[in-house]
Protein backbone atom coordinates (compact mmCIF):
# COMPACT_ATOMS: atom_id res chain seq x y z
CA UNK A 1 0.00 0.00 0.00
CA UNK A 2 1.09 3.34 -1.10
CA UNK A 3 1.99 5.57 2.01
CA UNK A 4 0.12 9.09 1.73
CA UNK A 5 0.87 12.33 3.68
CA UNK A 6 -2.08 12.60 6.60
CA UNK A 7 -4.37 15.31 6.06
CA UNK A 8 -3.76 17.47 8.80
CA UNK A 9 -6.21 19.80 10.85
CA UNK A 10 -4.45 23.59 11.33
CA UNK A 11 -4.25 25.24 14.75
CA UNK A 12 -5.75 28.26 14.71
CA UNK A 13 -4.17 31.46 15.75
CA UNK A 14 -5.31 33.16 18.99
CA UNK A 15 -6.46 36.79 18.27
CA UNK A 16 -6.50 37.66 22.11
CA UNK A 17 -3.85 36.16 23.96
CA UNK A 18 -0.86 36.77 26.60
CA UNK A 19 2.51 36.48 24.77
CA UNK A 20 3.13 33.03 25.33
CA UNK A 21 -0.05 31.89 24.38
CA UNK A 22 0.61 33.97 21.26
CA UNK A 23 3.56 32.53 20.13
CA UNK A 24 2.87 29.31 20.55
CA UNK A 25 -0.43 29.44 18.72
CA UNK A 26 1.47 31.14 16.18
CA UNK A 27 4.17 28.13 16.29
CA UNK A 28 1.51 25.31 15.94
CA UNK A 29 -0.34 27.11 12.97
CA UNK A 30 2.81 27.19 10.86
CA UNK A 31 3.81 23.62 12.07
CA UNK A 32 0.53 22.34 11.16
CA UNK A 33 0.61 24.71 7.68
CA UNK A 34 3.99 22.97 6.58
CA UNK A 35 2.26 19.57 7.16
CA UNK A 36 -1.16 20.93 5.27
CA UNK A 37 0.84 21.66 2.00
CA UNK A 38 2.15 17.88 2.24
CA UNK A 39 -1.34 16.51 3.10
CA UNK A 40 -2.28 13.56 0.32
CA UNK A 41 0.78 13.50 -1.66
CA UNK A 42 2.79 10.22 -2.08
CA UNK A 43 6.33 9.74 -0.90
CA UNK A 44 7.48 10.22 -4.45
CA UNK A 45 4.89 13.45 -4.95
CA UNK A 46 6.99 14.74 -1.74
CA UNK A 47 10.51 13.99 -3.02
CA UNK A 48 9.64 15.98 -6.46
CA UNK A 49 11.99 18.65 -6.66
CA UNK A 50 10.21 22.52 -6.88
CA UNK A 51 12.19 23.32 -10.33
CA UNK A 52 15.97 22.99 -11.56
CA UNK A 53 18.60 23.33 -10.42
CA UNK A 54 16.66 23.61 -7.17
CA UNK A 55 16.89 20.53 -5.60
CA UNK A 56 14.11 21.86 -2.92
CA UNK A 57 11.15 19.06 -1.56
CA UNK A 58 8.47 19.33 0.34
CA UNK A 59 10.20 16.51 2.33
CA UNK A 60 13.33 17.92 2.52
CA UNK A 61 11.29 20.81 4.05
CA UNK A 62 9.75 18.51 6.95
CA UNK A 63 13.30 16.90 7.56
CA UNK A 64 15.00 20.46 7.66
CA UNK A 65 11.89 21.78 10.09
CA UNK A 66 12.73 18.48 12.36
CA UNK A 67 16.11 19.16 12.33
CA UNK A 68 15.41 22.84 13.29
CA UNK A 69 13.11 22.16 16.05
CA UNK A 70 15.98 19.83 17.70
CA UNK A 71 18.41 21.98 16.91
CA UNK A 72 16.95 25.46 18.53
CA UNK A 73 14.75 24.04 21.45
CA UNK A 74 16.34 20.56 22.37
CA UNK A 75 20.64 21.53 21.61
CA UNK A 76 20.55 25.17 22.19
CA UNK A 77 18.13 26.17 24.56
CA UNK A 78 17.67 22.74 26.51
CA UNK A 79 21.34 22.41 26.51
CA UNK A 80 20.63 18.03 25.30
CA UNK A 81 24.11 16.67 23.97
CA UNK A 82 22.35 15.31 20.61
CA UNK A 83 23.42 14.15 17.39
CA UNK A 84 21.70 16.21 14.33
CA UNK A 85 18.85 14.07 12.27
CA UNK A 86 19.76 14.32 9.02
CA UNK A 87 22.89 16.74 8.29
CA UNK A 88 26.43 14.78 9.73
CA UNK A 89 29.48 16.82 9.07
CA UNK A 90 30.05 14.69 5.84
CA UNK A 91 26.34 15.70 4.52
CA UNK A 92 25.71 19.06 6.31
CA UNK A 93 22.61 19.64 4.03
CA UNK A 94 21.59 16.34 4.66
CA UNK A 95 18.17 17.24 5.26
CA UNK A 96 17.57 18.44 1.78
CA UNK A 97 20.09 16.95 -0.35
CA UNK A 98 19.01 13.00 1.09
CA UNK A 99 15.45 12.78 0.03
CA UNK A 100 15.72 10.07 -2.71
CA UNK A 101 16.47 7.24 -0.29
CA UNK A 102 14.52 8.62 2.49
CA UNK A 103 11.48 7.00 3.88
CA UNK A 104 8.57 10.08 3.92
CA UNK A 105 6.55 8.23 6.56
CA UNK A 106 9.31 7.75 9.15
CA UNK A 107 10.16 11.26 8.50
CA UNK A 108 6.84 12.55 9.05
CA UNK A 109 6.92 10.92 12.30
CA UNK A 110 10.40 11.96 13.38
CA UNK A 111 8.99 15.69 12.65
CA UNK A 112 6.05 14.78 14.78
CA UNK A 113 8.57 13.71 17.66
CA UNK A 114 10.66 16.35 17.47
CA UNK A 115 7.66 19.00 17.45
CA UNK A 116 6.50 17.15 21.02
CA UNK A 117 10.22 17.24 22.53
CA UNK A 118 10.55 20.79 21.46
CA UNK A 119 7.20 21.74 23.01
CA UNK A 120 8.32 20.09 26.18
CA UNK A 121 11.43 21.36 26.32
CA UNK A 122 10.19 24.88 26.69
CA UNK A 123 7.04 23.50 28.74
CA UNK A 124 7.39 25.70 32.10
CA UNK A 125 10.19 27.93 30.73
CA UNK A 126 10.54 31.52 30.89
CA UNK A 127 10.35 33.23 27.62
CA UNK A 128 13.40 35.77 29.19
CA UNK A 129 15.60 32.57 30.14
CA UNK A 130 18.68 32.61 27.82
CA UNK A 131 21.14 30.58 26.81
CA UNK A 132 24.69 31.19 25.18
CA UNK A 133 26.46 29.81 22.26
CA UNK A 134 29.08 30.24 19.63
CA UNK A 135 27.97 31.80 16.34
CA UNK A 136 31.35 32.17 13.97
CA UNK A 137 33.40 33.07 16.65
CA UNK A 138 31.61 35.10 18.94
CA UNK A 139 29.74 34.18 21.76
CA UNK A 140 26.13 35.35 21.99
CA UNK A 141 23.25 35.12 24.27
CA UNK A 142 19.77 34.46 23.06
CA UNK A 143 16.51 34.01 25.00
CA UNK A 144 13.73 31.75 24.47
CA UNK A 145 11.42 34.39 22.83
CA UNK A 146 13.72 34.92 20.51
CA UNK A 147 13.55 31.31 19.38
CA UNK A 148 9.97 31.31 18.91
CA UNK A 149 10.14 34.11 16.99
CA UNK A 150 13.06 32.57 15.18
CA UNK A 151 11.01 29.48 14.41
CA UNK A 152 7.88 31.35 13.63
CA UNK A 153 9.89 33.09 11.01
CA UNK A 154 11.77 30.26 9.72
CA UNK A 155 8.10 28.24 8.90
CA UNK A 156 7.07 31.48 7.27
CA UNK A 157 9.40 31.60 4.88
CA UNK A 158 9.01 27.64 4.22
CA UNK A 159 6.30 27.85 4.03
CA UNK A 160 6.03 29.89 0.78
CA UNK A 161 8.66 27.95 -0.54
CA UNK A 162 6.10 25.12 0.02
CA UNK A 163 3.08 26.80 -1.58
CA UNK A 164 5.31 26.80 -4.75
CA UNK A 165 6.48 22.97 -4.64
CA UNK A 166 2.89 22.18 -3.85
CA UNK A 167 1.30 24.28 -7.13
CA UNK A 168 4.65 22.28 -9.20
CA UNK A 169 3.60 18.90 -7.85
CA UNK A 170 0.06 19.32 -8.53
CA UNK A 171 -1.46 22.58 -9.30
CA UNK A 172 -2.86 22.76 -5.55
CA UNK A 173 -2.82 26.63 -4.44
CA UNK A 174 -3.44 27.86 -1.30
CA UNK A 175 -4.71 26.89 2.41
Amino acid sequence: MTWIAPEVERTQTLKVAGERDALESWLHHHRDTLLTKCAGLTAEQLKTASVEPSNLTLLGLVRHMAEVERWWFRIRFGAQDLPTLYCPPESPDGDFDDVAEADAEKDFAVFREEVKLADAAAAGRDLDETFRYIRRGEEIEIDLRWVYIHMIEEYARHNGHADLIRERVDGITGA
